[in-house]
């Protein structure tokens, strides 16, 4: 989503046994589709479209991981909410956003070019500290999302040396909203071998030990393919 997108009325309020319910629903779902031996996969809960009272109400449940993608948005919210709350930036970049942004959040999922990767290291420098970062694939190829080919990863991997102040730690992708279940399945295992074959390279400046991949509608689908984070928002606060 772009930051001159209009901004969408905040999600006010949810009952908490209901948020309970949710979040234990989405848990057990990781839980039943662990990949190999690996931990369940870590959920980060996308709050871009709820307000802080929600969001608070997720700490007491054990989800301190929390992911937005609009520095408008994001940013008012961070004085009430809970300051052990984790920011994960999930949505594209702009540069111009970086400088708003880069002393708030602890990872970055959406690194997709070298534009982005200069002036992420460049503010960090300034701010004195090294952010880790996921680089973004665009697995399925699609014209409207972010993020790079697969044969593109390497060679973009191995520019990351020349920017200390910039971690890569891993891979992200968003998959087509409307795809069948095998067609998931299939994207997935894709991610998780360009994964693996990006870690047994070992390459300079680089560790691959996330995979963020997984939505509300396919988070399961990516947990039992091996990712170690999932991106779950509308699951987390539906009504039925």
């Amino acid at each position: 989503m772009e930051e001159n997108k209009s901004v969408q009325p905040l999600l006010p309020e949810i009952d908490q046994r209901l948020l309970q319910s949710n979040v234990q629903r989405v848990l057990q779902g990781l839980e039943e589709n662990r990949y190999s031996n690996q931990p369940p996969a870590r959920l980060i809960a996308v709050t871009k479209t709820v307000a802080p009272r929600v969001i608070n109400l997720l700490k007491p449940l054990g989800i301190l991981d929390i992911g937005e993608n609009r520095a408008q948005v994001a940013l008012p919210k961070l004085p009430e909410i809970a300051p052990e709350f984790r920011l994960h930036w999930i949505g594209r970049l702009q540069t111009n956003k970086v400088k708003d942004i880069i002393d708030t959040v602890c990872m970055l999922h959406s690194l997709d070019r070298l534009e982005l990767a200069r002036e992420v290291d460049r503010r960090a420098a300034q701010h004195g500290r090294v952010l880790p970062a996921l680089v973004q694939v665009n697995i399925a190829g699609e014209a409207q999302k972010g993020g790079m080919p697969a044969c593109e990863v390497e060679g973009f991997l191995r520019q990351m040396r020349h920017y200390p102040n910039l971690h890569v730690e891993g891979l992200m992708a968003i998959m087509p909203l409307a795809a069948p279940e095998t067609e998931l399945d299939r994207l997935f295992g894709e991610m998780r071998r360009l994964f693996e074959q990006m870690r047994d390279l070992n390459i300079e400046g680089v560790e691959m030990r996330e995979l963020s991949m997984g939505m509300s509608n396919d988070y399961r689908i990516a947990a039992r393919n091996g990712a170690t984070m999932v991106r779950v928002g509308t699951a987390l606060y539906r009504r039925d």
